[in-house]
């Protein structure tokens, strides 16, 4: 029901950044897009959860690095020369999503979106916002703010010394 809420709050045209995870073709709002640049060296997140790949200093900012394939129940990222760091700032935290590749920017209307299938549902149909249908393909749209919002909670229960659920 939540899900329907937030879909209810999307109207007219929205830009998508769209980027491969593994195979599946995938998109956000590029506004949510602070930067995208190459894998850069991190620190390891001692009992950080598996699809945390460690912290980078980004210009002064503290930025959570997550494989992004690992968070949505898909194979682990290959590290190759195509992946790419897509840096988000949501609600003033950084976090910067590891891809298989860049694709193109993708103008969608909101109006077209469908739910996500019930085969993306469960665990990680929660990242989800909906699907668009290009020309030749399906986009997945990402919903940044709840990777982002289980990211802070997990982060702070590691903080605290309790492993997340």
């Amino acid at each position: 029901m939540e899900q329907d809420m937030s879909n209810a709050k999307e109207t007219g045209m929205v830009e998508l950044a769209t980027f491969y995870v593994g195979e599946a073709l995938c998109g956000m709002d590029i506004l949510k897009v602070q930067e995208i640049n190459k894998l850069m060296e991190m620190t390891a997140v001692p009992q950080a959860p598996d699809y945390v790949m460690g912290i980078l200093n980004l210009r002064g900012q503290i930025v959570t690095i997550i494989d992004l394939g690992k968070k949505l129940g898909l194979e682990t990222t290959e590290v190759t020369e195509s992946c790419r760091n897509i840096i988000v700032n949501s609600k003033g935290e950084y976090v910067g999503l590891l891809v298989t590749r860049i694709s193109d920017v993708v103008v969608a209307n909101w109006d077209k979106v469908e739910p996500p299938p019930a085969n993306i549902g469960g665990g990680q149909g929660r990242y989800f916002k909906g699907v668009f249908k290009t020309d030749r393909r399906l986009v997945g749209i990402l919903d940044v703010e709840k990777v982002r919002l289980e990211d802070s909670l997990s982060e702070d229960m590691v903080i605290a010394g309790r492993t997340p659920l």
